[in-house]
């Protein structure tokens, strides 16, 4: 079996200055992986390629098997960031059919409804996302991520900024793939919360890869023993 995700030899440069350097790891299906490292070690530049959204200036990325960028791929991932990524003046009915239309639902509009309800939002279906709190808008975002019911999901610092009713949304959300096997890689500074979840953990550091390997029972009970075992003395990246 294909693994969920293969990453071999990725460099990233801008410029001159390279913000990942040989990464390479794999991850198995229906692994859920904790991506971690101090800011500006090289995650969100990490998820990007993961996701196919940015082109690695060298090595490449696979999921299950075929190129990350190839487009049918990029149907099948799922992506939650840091920007909200909707359509202001659309409907959140409008919104979330139009990317089900994108990703190829058979019943873009039906499965819009049905993830509204599941978010929260299905009283306001009708309503332009530009009118909704932020907190409204949130949770459409995870409408979004979630929608297609994706082979891999990634998420970059996910719960940033999320209020609570979006956070017990994407909680349940996150735990109902994680037991339906679906593979989750999850870029965090909230380190207890993502070990609770993770089965694995990837470390980055200046943009390599410190560890990489099943969660520790040390790393659940220590939030800071990670970066003090692997990590380099003092100091943000």
């Amino acid at each position: 079996m294909a693994p969920a995700l293969l990453v071999e030899g990725v460099y990233k440069y801008f410029g001159d200055f390279p913000a990942l350097r040989n990464v390479s790891f794999q991850v198995a299906p229906g692994s859920v992986v904790a991506l971690l490292g101090r800011n500006g070690a090289g995650k969100t530049t990490l998820l990007r390629i993961l996701a196919g959204l940015s082109k690695p200036s060298e090595g490449s990325v696979k999921v299950h098997g075929v190129e990350a960028r190839d487009a049918a791929t990029r149907r099948k991932i799922g992506v939650l960031g840091h920007s909200i990524s909707v359509y202001d003046e659309l409907s959140a009915h409008e919104n979330l059919t139009m990317f089900g239309t994108l990703y190829g639902l058979p019943h873009a509009a039906k499965r819009a409804d049905e993830m509204l309800e599941r978010v929260g939002l299905g009283r306001v279906r009708d309503g332009l996302a530009r009118e909704f709190s932020r907190g409204m808008r949130q949770r459409l975002a995870i409408g979004r991520a979630f929608l297609h019911d994706p082979e891999l999901l990634l998420l970059d610092e996910p719960f940033t900024s999320l209020d609570d009713k979006a956070i017990a949304v994407l909680q349940a959300m996150l735990q109902d793939m994680r037991d339906r096997g679906r593979t989750i890689v999850m870029s965090t500074h909230q380190i207890r919360e993502a070990m609770e979840l993770s089965t694995h953990v990837t470390f980055i550091q200046r943009g390599q890869v410190a560890y990489d390997g099943e969660r520790q029972s040390e790393m659940l009970h220590d939030a800071g023993w990670l970066y003090r075992t692997y990590g380099e003395q003092g100091g943000e990246q």
